[in-house]
């Protein structure tokens, strides 16, 4: 389960960079089963794509992984810090 650690990690250390907020915007639908532009993540440098890529493998894999929920929150914390930007 290293994609959702280290997808925590990138949001973390930036998480107003683009990567950041793709992901945890795949993130949030994943969790809330909602859409998301798949086109997003073909913007992405190949690192943090592939890192997409992983972790919808993981999300399928395991969707009640507990690191899941600390990536869920940030991910919730980037979209609020991105909405009063």
């Amino acid at each position: 389960m290293n994609a959702i650690k280290n997808a925590r990690k990138l949001i973390a250390a930036d998480p107003t960079s683009k990567a950041a907020v793709t992901l945890s915007s795949l993130v949030l639908a994943l969790e809330s089963e909602g859409d998301f532009d798949i086109h997003r993540i073909y913007d992405l440098d190949h690192e943090v794509f592939e890192l997409a890529i992983e972790i919808l493998k993981e999300w399928r894999i395991d969707r009640y992984y507990a690191s899941k929920s600390k990536l869920f929150e940030m991910s919730r914390q980037v979209r609020a810090l991105n909405a009063t930007a």
